[in-house]
């Protein structure tokens, strides 16, 4: 599998299931896409959300447009699930109930027609079109994501926690090396000299500290750290010593 980065804006996913890692599904799509959770029961925090929908694919109609979750109340079936497919028209369908044949059938009408599908009860050797959903760390503008495929959660879980720490800082470092690449495209420096000079910034100690502690103006640090790149190699060499 080759991890992606997927732009879910206006775009819905349909999860089957409403236990615990519906619930998880859901919450982790409804920050950029219009989710709609079908399943006979709902976890109470999933329930709190808002308010349960009784219907059946024949009589769904969505209830409202951008990012958020929508519950309805049905028993989905083996045979049913294509009906749910067809009239959400989702991009992503995740299959996370706890019966065999259902999630089997959920992947099945997704993969028909063409549609990615997670199956949640299904780790490992998986088939063409699935999608893993990694575990991610988020700071900022920055996400790193952590997988194994599907192979083991509990150390994409352990990985993510002690990658959480590493990352603090990692957005703020994000909005001002992009702040300073347009402000170096007007300077009189080449390609390389501005290439480097980013290089240097994003590996400054000096500006990291900046950033996480707040204690200094970080975009002074990194014009300091930029002007001894591009202006004073030798002042460069005494700063590495």
């Amino acid at each position: 599998m080759i991890p992606l980065v997927h732009d879910f804006t206006d775009q819905t996913v349909l999860v089957f299931g409403g236990g615990t890692v519906g619930e998880r599904k859901a919450r982790r799509f409804a920050a950029e896409a219009r989710v709609v959770v079908v399943s006979p029961e709902f976890t109470d925090a999933l329930a709190d959300t808002t308010t349960v929908r009784e219907a059946t694919h024949e009589t769904w109609r969505p209830s409202g447009e951008g990012p958020g979750i929508e519950l309805v109340r049905d028993a989905p079936t083996a045979d049913t699930v294509s009906g749910w497919v067809d009239r959400v028209d989702p991009t992503l369908v995740v299959a996370a109930t706890d019966i065999e044949a259902v999630n089997e059938a959920a992947a099945a009408a997704a993969q028909s027609r063409q549609v990615l599908v997670n199956r949640t009860d299904r780790a490992g050797g998986r088939d063409a079109g699935s999608v893993v959903v990694p575990a991610t760390v988020d700071d900022g503008s920055v996400s790193v994501a952590v997988t194994t495929g599907g192979a083991s959660p509990a150390l994409s879980k352990y990985l993510r926690e002690r990658l959480e720490a590493d990352l603090a800082g990692a957005g703020a470092m994000a909005d001002l090396t992009r702040d300073l690449r347009t402000d170096l495209k007007t300077r009189d420096l080449t390609p390389g000299e501005r290439r480097a000079a980013m290089r240097r910034v994003v590996r400054s100690s000096r500006v990291w500290k900046a950033l996480r502690t707040g204690t200094t103006n970080a975009r002074k640090v990194a014009e300091d750290v930029i002007r001894i790149e591009t202006t004073n190699p030798s002042e460069r060499e005494r700063e590495d010593s």
